[in-house]
C-alpha cells in the first residue's frame, strides 16, 4: 500500500474531535491517526474511546505498564507495525523499566519480569494467535496469579488490540513521529520498520 487507505479527518471540520485529542494527548502525547480515520464515522471513534478507557482502567493488580506490554506482544503476533510502535511508546510512558522494554522477548527468563507478568505475557502470545492457542496449562498458570476480573482486564487488552491491529494494518494508517521514535529506540533488536505506515 503506497498511501493510507483512509485519510485522517480534518480537525477544523470536526470540532468534537478536540475532546478525543485531549484524551490522547494525556496518554500518548498526541492523538493517534487511527482515531482520526475512525472519525469519518464519529460514533465509531467515540465508542472506541469508551472501550479503550474501560479496558485500560486498572481495577485490580494489573499495572498500566503491563497492559501496554501485553498490547505490544499481541500486536507483534498480529504483525501490525503501527500498533507495535504505539504500545511500546505507551509502555514507556506508563512506567515500564528499561530492562523490561529492552528484553520483552526474553520475558520467560529475564529477571526483570515476575512470575505473574510471565503468565500474563504468555497468555497474550497464545490468545493473540489465529486461531487462539490458549491451552489448559496456560489457563491454569494464569489463574494461579490473577483473579477472574484481572484476567478479564488482560483479555480486554488483547481483544482491544485485535481490533486495532486489524484496523491499522488494513488501513495502512500513517505513523506519527513520536511513536516512530519510540519504536526505533526500543524495537531495534526486533528489526522493526514503519513498513506500510510511512505515509
Amino acid at each position: 500500500m503506497v498511501k493510507p487507505l483512509i485519510p485522517t479527518a480534518s480537525e477544523e471540520f470536526h470540532p468534537d474531535l478536540e475532546a478525543l485529542i485531549k484524551f490522547y494527548n494525556e496518554t500518548l502525547g498526541f492523538c493517534p491517526n487511527s482515531v482520526k480515520t475512525m472519525y469519518h464515522r464519529p460514533a465509531i471513534a467515540k465508542a472506541f474511546i469508551e472501550m479503550n478507557k474501560a479496558v485500560m482502567e486498572n481495577k485490580g493488580s494489573v499495572t498500566s505498564d503491563l497492559k501496554r506490554l501485553v498490547g505490544y506482544l499481541s500486536s507483534r503476533v498480529a504483525g501490525c507495525k503501527y500498533c507495535q510502535a504505539h504500545t511500546i511508546r505507551a509502555a514507556e510512558r506508563y512506567g515500564a523499566s528499561r530492562e523490561k522494554l529492552e528484553n520483552i522477548w526474553d520475558f520467560h527468563t529475564h529477571p526483570a519480569y515476575s512470575e505473574p507478568e510471565r503468565a500474563a505475557l504468555e497468555f497474550a502470545l497464545q490468545a493473540s494467535a489465529q486461531p487462539g492457542e490458549v491451552d489448559e496449562a496456560t489457563g491454569d498458570n494464569l489463574r494461579k496469579y490473577w483473579n477472574a476480573g484481572e484476567i478479564v482486564e488482560l483479555l480486554g487488552v488483547i481483544s482491544l488490540f485485535g481490533f486495532l491491529n486489524r484496523w491499522n494494518d488494513t488501513a495502512g494508517t500513517e505513523l506519527e513521529g513520536p511513536a516512530k521514535e519510540s519504536a526505533e529506540k526500543w524495537l531495534e533488536k526486533d528489526n522493526w520498520t514503519t513498513g506500510k505506515h510511512s505515509g
